[in-house]
């Protein structure tokens, strides 16, 4: 089937990467670990720039992992992650979550981080990524939700981000408050209810280290990314309102009491 319309909304600015290769399997796949084998084959949907792929290939030393992206220009940098790691069980992939180029029944393992927030049906992704894992085998998915961000201290302007992203992502034809859904798409998918266990887990920042990388990234982003692009172009925001929303990322990564979490749905979902 063809892809559905949706644009994935961050994009593969320096500022976006920054956020991408900072995550790992312990901080953002900790619900799916131990559930791993060795000799299992994943299939890692959404891989950018490989950084939780190759987490995933190292904890299968006997089985495969193939990272799958839309965007082929950053499976370069996926490549160079697994190179440099010296991990030689995954390869990597251009495909479409909603039409994947396998067969029924071959994955013990189909993995999905942060990306049915950006495709425009996020049902019939699970009910691919359902179609080519093997009977008993795990669909595994994890989703911020935007409108469940929540941060102190309180400013008008991080309350205008907040209400711009979600427009903007809205716009581009994704569903910024994914992991609310989680579940009840997989059940639309197909899934039993007994089969979907549903769990909840946060990033938080806090310290100024924290605080530092967490704000100038999105500073950056608001003005810098794609997502600044669209917001421009849509008619969602002037460059002025970007440059004031960035100010107030920075003003709170600024703050001695700063504090920001981030809540992610998640889904273990059996075969």
């Amino acid at each position: 089937m063809p892809q559905e319309s949706a644009v994935y909304t961050h994009g593969h600015h320096e500022s976006v990467l920054r956020s991408h290769t900072w995550r790992t399997a312990a901080n953002s796949a900790g619900y799916l670990l131990g559930s791993l084998q060795p000799h299992m084959r994943i299939l890692d949907i959404g891989c950018g720039p490989g950084t939780i792929t190759a987490d995933l290939a190292a904890l299968v030393p006997d089985g495969e992992v193939i990272g799958l992206e839309h965007a082929p220009a950053v499976l370069e940098q996926a490549r160079t992650t697994a190179a440099d790691r010296g991990i030689e069980n995954v390869r990597f992939a251009v495909g479409d979550v909603h039409a994947l180029d396998y067969p029924d029944d071959t994955f013990c393992v189909v993995h999905a981080h942060q990306v049915l927030q950006h495709v425009g049906d996020p049902v019939q992704a699970l009910r691919e990524m359902r179609r080519v894992t093997k009977p008993g085998g795990i669909v595994a998915v994890r989703d911020s939700d935007y409108s469940a961000m929540t941060w102190y201290p309180e400013s008008a302007g991080m309350t205008d981000w907040q209400d711009l992203y979600l427009r903007v992502a809205r716009s581009n034809g994704g569903e910024p408050d994914a992991g609310r859904r989680l579940h009840a798409w997989a059940r639309r998918a197909g899934f039993d209810r007994t089969a979907v266990t549903a769990t909840a887990s946060t990033w938080c920042y806090h310290t100024p280290q924290e605080r530092t990388w967490w704000s100038e990234l999105w500073a950056d982003r608001t003005v810098a990314s794609s997502y600044a692009r669209i917001a421009v172009d849509g008619g969602h925001a002037t460059p002025e309102d970007l440059t004031r929303i960035a100010q107030a990322w920075r003003q709170w990564g600024a703050h001695e009491d700063g504090w920001f979490a981030v809540l992610h749905g998640e889904i273990l979902c059996r075969a």
